[in-house]
């Protein structure tokens, strides 16, 4: 664990939910909520891709980020549908978020293509988030932190450090059903990541930043962001409320 805890950061990851109207909304009103009460932590926001750019401008003169849901491999090319990393940091994006459980499983992006993924984004300038987790099926067998690990060596570049990386550990089954893993497994699994992080990686700064993900919401994310090893959060769900969303950035204070 590094020895200063790095500053918090709380990621709003929107999915594919609001029209262009709904979107613009959300940004005013999070920008509004931003100037009134001042937070802690970095805060990022990562709408769908049709909304990046107008949002990126609406979001300007604020201390909120923008981010990507998801970037291809490549930087250009017959990729009908795709975006590339290079074009996210074209508009202006600072973060992009890949191999979200949502990816992996509606897509079957396995570790290599998360990798290669993550790899896009550090040569673009991006900071990638990294997503990791075990299904239901997988902890109940007790076998969480192992499937995670493996994970964790399959998807980060070998040239990951503090400053191109983000790990988010979301378990599968948590992310939008209401339930959340113990404080107790919280912490465990935080702290494996970080060990691998330590043995695995040479990190001067040693300053990575883990965030849990699934079913955070205001009521519980106090509680979350106080475990140890938490670092922050990736919140879907909850991200689409701006009050909600501002008071899970309050709770990282």
């Amino acid at each position: 664990m590094p020895a200063k805890m790095p500053r918090p950061f709380i990621a709003a990851n929107w999915k594919m939910n609001g029209l262009r109207r709904d979107g613009i909304d959300r940004a005013r009103a999070l920008v509004a909520l931003a100037a009134a009460h001042n937070v802690d932590c970095d805060v990022l926001v990562c709408p769908p891709a049709p909304l990046l750019g107008e949002l990126r401008g609406a979001f300007d003169g604020s201390s909120i980020l923008v981010g990507g849901q998801d970037c291809h491999m490549a930087q250009s090319g017959a990729h009908t549908g795709d975006v590339s990393a290079i074009m996210l940091a074209d508009i202006g994006c600072t973060h992009v978020i890949v191999g979200h459980s949502e990816r992996r499983a509606d897509h079957r992006e396995n570790d290599e293509i998360v990798r290669e993924k993550a790899e896009a984004a550090q040569a673009a300038g991006l900071q990638a988030i990294v997503c990791v987790g075990e299904s239901e099926t997988e902890r109940d067998a007790g076998n969480a932190i192992a499937v995670v690990t493996a994970q964790l060596k399959g998807s980060l570049p070998e040239a990951a450090n503090s400053d191109t990386t983000i790990i988010a550990y979301e378990p599968c089954w948590a992310i939008g059903t209401g339930r959340t893993p113990s404080l107790t497994d919280i912490g465990e699994m935080h702290a494996a990541i970080h060990k691998f992080w330590a043995t695995q990686f040479s990190d001067a700064k040693n300053a990575l930043r883990v965030l849990y993900g699934g079913s955070v919401k205001a009521d519980n994310a106090k509680d979350i962001l106080a475990t140890t090893g938490v670092n922050g959060a990736l919140v879907g769900g909850a991200s689409l409320n701006a009050d909600d969303f501002w008071a899970i950035c309050r709770a990282a204070d």
